[in-house]
């Protein structure tokens, strides 16, 4: 069985081809700038470790998913021999609101709910709907299947999910967390479970999916009971572009002293905010990270603020838990920042978390980062996202 794993942006196409017999990726890529003339594919053939990069101009997604696919049967570097050997395809999907706590099979009811939440997330669902109907008309009966970002954290209890407003606001317009990064937070904390050789009902984890978005999660028993993102991906802790956690009136003040709209606000907090906003650098995380070594001061602010919110987050969760058993380090900042690790498990000395500074210098490898005298385990795990999408796909066409 053969998946094709899609992740849609606005101007973007990421793409996997995964064999599930072996769980191997047999071709990657990314479709970029799609509605220009100078749009391009970078694409990959694993087995070859060939990476190649394609001008090709695509002014909507269909045209970019149709030129993709002929990627993959192309005889000069082609993967498959047919696009009949794609079985299905899997979305990643963003924001499914309360109404669909799973992943399912995509039929027109989903693409609705995908149209209702579109406020909650103007970036990414309009792009989802636009990957799925792209692939009715360039694969019209093949069967698809959507993963939601919000669907692992459909098992937060309503103690945890509801804000302190009035509750009105909740029942009229759905105003609660939500959650993200779900699919991330779900495969490291079944990798863990598989590497221990744990039953995962037995495990209190906490994981922190770190990158250009980032959140943290209380996982117990498998499953999400509380999570650093809320209602939208804005929230939590403070991230490269986008504010985190702030006091309400900060908002509201900022608006009447510079006159702006919701919508500017909106744009401020999410591309003009952040570790770039403190630092003043550019949105490039290792650029500021590389500037906090310096003296650098205001970069040197933005990295202690960004390692306390994630330490304080744990904290909490630890709370929540009533102990931890593990923390795993997942996202492209968790996996490859070795003094991001640092500066967290140094700020979680008092929880009797111990680092082994020689294991922890290292990137992308999965590893132990802890001593062995730790009282909590620290775990690097490298997220497989779309892994877990092929593999939800592949549980659900075989049903």
């Amino acid at each position: 069985m053969k998946i094709l794993v899609l992740n849609c942006g606005s101007s973007s196409l990421k793409y996997q081809l995964i064999n599930m017999e072996t769980d191997e990726v047999m071709a990657s890529g990314k479709y970029e700038r799609i509605g220009e003339k100078e749009a391009f594919l970078t694409h990959k053939i694993e087995s070859a470790g060939k990476k190649i990069k394609i001008e090709n101009p695509a002014y909507n997604h269909t045209e970019a998913i149709e030129f993709t696919l002929e990627q993959l049967v192309n005889p000069e570097y082609k993967v498959i021999d047919s696009l009949d050997e794609i079985t299905a395809i899997g979305h990643r999907l963003v924001h499914g609101g309360e109404k669909i706590a799973e992943s399912v099979k995509i039929d027109d009811n989903v693409v609705e709910v995908l149209k209702e939440y579109t406020d909650l997330a103007p970036l990414h669902n309009p792009a989802c709907i636009l990957g799925i109907e792209a692939c009715k008309k360039v694969m019209p009966n093949k069967p698809m299947v959507g993963v939601f970002d919000t669907a692992f954290h459909q098992t937060i209890s309503k103690e945890r999910y509801i804000y302190p407003i009035p509750y009105e606001y909740y029942k009229k317009y759905g105003v609660r967390k939500y959650g993200f990064h779900g699919t991330s937070h779900m495969y490291v904390s079944q990798r863990l479970a598989e590497i221990e050789n744990k039953d995962i009902k037995d495990m209190k984890i906490i994981t922190c999916h770190l990158g250009q978005g980032s959140s943290i999660c209380a996982i117990n028993g498998g499953k999400s009971v509380d999570t650093s993102m809320g209602l939208t991906p804005l929230g939590g802790i403070p991230m490269v572009t986008r504010s985190g956690d702030l006091d309400p009136s900060v908002i509201t003040y900022l608006m009447k002293k510079e006159c702006l709209t919701p919508e500017e606000m909106e744009t401020i907090l999410n591309k003009n905010s952040g570790l770039s906003a403190i630092s003043g650098l550019a949105p490039d995380f290792r650029e500021i990270e590389e500037a906090s070594n310096t003296d650098n001061e205001m970069a040197k602010i933005a990295i202690d603020e960004f390692n306390y919110a994630i330490a304080s987050y744990i904290a909490k969760y630890a709370v929540e838990l009533n102990g931890v058993d593990y923390i795993v380090f997942t996202g492209g900042i968790g996996e490859n920042q070795i003094n991001i690790r640092k500066g967290v498990c140094e700020k979680l000395k008092f929880m009797g978390v111990d680092i082994d500074l020689k294991a922890n210098n290292m990137r992308g490898e999965e590893k132990v980062i802890s001593t062995p005298e730790s009282k909590v385990k620290v775990w690097v795990i490298p997220t497989n996202e779309e892994l877990m999408i092929a593999k939800e796909t592949a549980r659900l066409i075989e049903k």
